[in-house]
């Protein structure tokens, strides 16, 4: 877990100018569609987007096999309990070569599926500007390839305009009461697979499985990664000593390999950001 213990007075007044530059960007605006995952970022965008445009600010919800269906129920239910216009679009990159063959630009055709269908549903409800999560944090990581499908189909950063990182964003998120100012990083389940392993549904579900014991153990940042008949745990190093206990180990075992693996191992490294990629 997170341990900023944030109070309101220790927000800077930069930080909260920030946010009203935002907000004052989204006005200008005069409608939007939010691409809301219900990670971090995007949730927060969405709140404002909400409090700023009203009923001008929707917000699109892509759902995939590549999304653990927990993710799309926990998603769902937030847009509800704050009041948002919420669309729910099913999209289809699962029918795309380009993207099953994970090559490195996945993706990019992820993105591009989600963001097609967005054009379509702006243009239909006459809706002036489509946006995405994307933060400041993001310009330093190559693993994103999000950038590119956003500047072709005219998407549009303004978390990034107005120089947001993470934990700024972790900060605000607190302040607005927002669950997810804790949540975990998190990525599409196709991201477990090493580059050059191809995607596929069956496998996809195994990851699935397996990150949901992960879950139902406690476990906060995580990944299961697919290697075949092989496992690899990425936990944050702060877990490890849980693994000491016996009783969790057992059930962690057998609990994975019950989701379809023959092998579970724990990637000492920890849990890091792409950490498939480089596999």
């Amino acid at each position: 877990m997170y341990s900023m213990a944030i109070e309101l007075a220790e927000l800077s007044d930069a930080l909260l100018e920030k946010e009203v530059r935002l907000k004052d960007v989204l006005a200008r605006y005069g409608s939007l569609a939010v691409a809301y995952s219900g990670g971090v970022d995007s949730t927060y965008l969405a709140d404002i987007a909400h409090e700023t445009l009203g009923t001008n600010a929707v917000m699109i919800h892509a759902d995939s096999p590549s999304v653990p269906r927990s993710e799309v129920k926990e998603a769902t239910e937030l847009a509800s309990s704050r009041g948002w216009d919420l669309k729910i679009v099913f999209t289809q990159e699962f029918d795309n070569e380009d993207y099953l063959k994970n090559d490195g630009t996945r993706c990019y055709f992820c993105r591009s599926e989600l963001f097609s269908r967005m054009q379509t549903y702006a243009a239909e409800n006459k809706i002036a500007v489509m946006a995405y999560g994307a933060i400041m944090d993001d310009l330093l990581d190559p693993t994103r390839l999000g950038a590119k499908a956003a500047q072709e189909h005219s998407i549009v950063a303004p978390l990034q305009a107005v120089d947001l990182s993470k934990a700024e964003i972790r900060q605000l998120s607190k302040r607005r009461d927002l669950p997810t100012w804790e949540k975990a990083s998190f990525a599409c389940l196709s991201s477990r697979f090493p580059v050059g392993t191809r995607v596929n549904l069956e496998d996809l579900a195994k990851v699935e499985r397996a990150e949901e014991v992960l879950k139902s153990l406690g476990f906060h940042q995580y990944r299961a990664r697919h290697h075949g008949d092989v496992c690899r745990i990425e936990i944050d190093p702060c877990d490890f000593a849980r693994l000491s206990d016996p009783a969790t180990r057992e059930e962690l075992h057998r609990a994975i390999a019950k989701a379809g693996y023959r092998y579970v191992t724990v990637d000492l490294g920890g849990y890091r950001t792409g950490g498939v990629a480089a596999s």
